[in-house]
């Protein structure tokens, strides 16, 4: 059983995604910022719309499950004439006219009230438990806006990373491949250095663009998010720190996790919801009692009287006791599904919770190395300037070829598209562990964002 505070915090999370974004800090340069496109997508992305419409509907569960313990009143109605008499005129009268009927009508008011029912009470229980659910799951689908958002993002910003480097990569083999056409011209070098510089130009073409095709779909797949186009972002400072996150230890994060992680607590809400629904089925079974009251009152005139219609009253005050003995084996075989149905929320318990231990281990390893993968990439990156300096200066007196120059360039230039990589995955990869460990909030974005320019 959770306690009151947790009830009290999920129901505070959800749906306060839209009063978060109102913080964010708003920016009047051309590009857009990660801000900006955060407040777009929590008021236009469909999916975070349909979940708070899910919500929404499933919170009045509460209230219909209160209405069976709270009064019931009603009220009825009539009014009616009746008629008789002969078809046609006869020597014994006129024949059959409205004229001639009588006028009945009355209303009855009755209240009712339960004043024994567990099967309703439990019920209630069980709405109650389910609402915390669905805000549980409210705020697992803005946490998971706030992810798909940055990663949409940042897809972006690794496109323009990788584009740079192709271009600039085209750019560079079309420089070697007009060398080496002037140095073949000379006869320093064989025709099979030209082909090769050729080779390696074209490929840096389709490169070039597969990844401009790439780019426009990251951007369209941005604009599905937040309903709108977009055609420029701003960047990831280089100055983005880059390191472990606290608490750095693993143990850590897999008990932070367990305390906060939303799958698991809307989890934990549908096994208490499914135990109260098996406590109502069983309750079905017990006797009730309730109290009824009521007041009629009626007025018929009578054709056959000298008197005018007389109005009559009548009021009643009756308690009901009620036990079912049999029905069917009706009763017993729900009680029998509600249990089965307890047992089943306790296996997708215990699984959302071995999940949530993976996903936050493996989340957490991830960003341990992503860590050092881009300290090792920023090395590699000066190592491979360093090797195509040296391969260039070789191939001007002759000890390396132009096969060499091409491959030290490629490689520099991959490695720079590795090192970009590998600073946005630390950045997505470090907001999955926060997703998993429970804590991925709006503020992650607002702090994102201080590190953009």
């Amino acid at each position: 059983m959770v306690t009151v505070k947790i009830r009290h915090t999920l129901r505070q999370i959800a749906g306060t995604l839209s009063l978060a974004v109102l913080a964010l800090p708003f920016s009047t340069a051309r590009a857009d910022d990660l801000a900006q496109i955060f407040e777009l997508a929590a008021a236009n992305d469909p999916e975070i719309r349909q979940a708070r419409a899910n919500y929404n509907a499933a919170h009045t569960t509460i209230d219909q499950g209160r209405s069976f313990l709270l009064p019931r009143i009603t009220i009825n109605g009539s009014s009616s004439r009746d008629t008789a008499g002969p078809a046609e005129n006869t020597p014994f009268g006129n024949a059959h006219s409205f004229g001639n009927g009588f006028n009945t009508k009355g209303y009855n008011l009755s209240i009712s009230q339960a004043l024994v029912n567990f099967e309703a009470w439990y019920a209630f229980q069980s709405a109650k438990a389910s609402d915390l659910q669905a805000a549980a799951n409210l705020a697992q689908a803005e946490q998971q806006l706030i992810l798909k958002v940055a990663s949409a993002y940042f897809n972006v910003l690794r496109s323009q990373d990788n584009l740079a480097t192709f271009r600039a990569e085209e750019e560079a083999a079309a420089q070697v491949l007009e060398q080496t056409r002037e140095r073949f011209e000379v006869g320093l070098i064989p025709i099979t250095d030209v082909y090769d510089s050729q080779a390696n130009h074209d490929l840096a073409r389709v490169n070039r663009l597969v990844e401009e095709n790439n780019l426009n779909q990251a951007f369209e797949a941005l604009g599905a998010i937040t309903g709108q186009g977009h055609d420029a972002l701003e960047s990831l400072s280089t100055e983005f720190p880059i390191e472990s996150l606290n608490p750095a230890s693993l143990n850590e994060w897999v008990s932070l996790a367990m305390g906060n992680n939303l799958a698991i607590k809307a989890a934990e809400f549908d096994l208490e919801s499914k135990q109260e629904d098996a406590r109502s089925a069983r309750a079905a079974m017990f006797p009730t009692i309730d109290i009824t009251a009521g007041y009629g009152w009626n007025q018929s005139a009578n054709p056959f009287s000298f008197f005018p219609a007389i109005a009559s009253e009548r009021t009643n005050i009756t308690l009901n006791f009620s036990y079912p003995l049999f029905a069917g084996g009706l009763n017993a075989a729900r009680k029998r599904q509600a249990y089965y149905t307890r047992d089943a929320s306790e296996e997708a318990l215990l699984k959302t919770q071995r999940d949530s231990t993976q996903s936050t281990r493996n989340n957490y390893r991830s960003v341990e190395t992503d860590v050092l993968a881009v300290q090792a990439r920023a090395q590699a990156i000066i190592s491979a300037e360093s090797a195509l300096e040296a391969t260039e200066v070789g191939a001007e007196v002759g000890t390396r070829n132009v096969v060499d120059v091409v491959l030290a360039q490629r490689t520099l230039f991959q490695t720079r598209r590795d090192y970009a990589n590998a600073r946005y995955n630390y950045v997505i990869n470090t907001l999955n562990l926060k997703q998993a460990a429970g804590i991925l909030s709006p503020q992650d974005i607002i702090d994102l964002n201080e590190w953009l320019e």
